[in-house]
């Protein structure tokens, strides 16, 4: 049988970190609008509160709790970023066989065989 560690009185109650939550609902749409391109600004915001929310996490001293919030977000972030990245590739790719196969489909003049 353990026994938790008295807590001192004056010891404030664990609290939620509002900036871990927002980087997990930024991570969500990033990832989910990734492959429209625009998740890519969601993600990109994610990522910069990030940073923050784990220096403030860290600064609580375990009063303040979210890391796991934080990681899924990150991870969720960078998926976007990847899922966007992924799409303009493809976008650029299929461009450029648009391109190359002309207005007509055709690379020679109409006449010659």
């Amino acid at each position: 049988m353990t026994t938790e560690p008295a807590r001192h009185p004056l010891d404030p109650d664990p609290a939620h970190s509002s900036k871990a939550t927002a980087v997990l609902v930024l991570g969500v749409v990033g990832a989910v609008t990734g492959p429209l391109v625009g998740g890519l600004v969601p993600a990109v915001v994610a990522l910069a509160l990030a940073r923050q929310a784990r220096t403030d996490l860290i600064a609580g001293r375990g009063f303040l709790v979210g890391a796991r919030r934080l990681r899924t977000g990150i991870s969720l972030a960078w998926l976007g970023v990847v899922l966007a990245a992924a799409a303009l590739v493809v976008a650029v790719v299929v461009g450029l066989l648009r391109f190359a196969a002309g207005a007509d489909g055709q690379d020679f003049a109409p006449g010659v065989d």
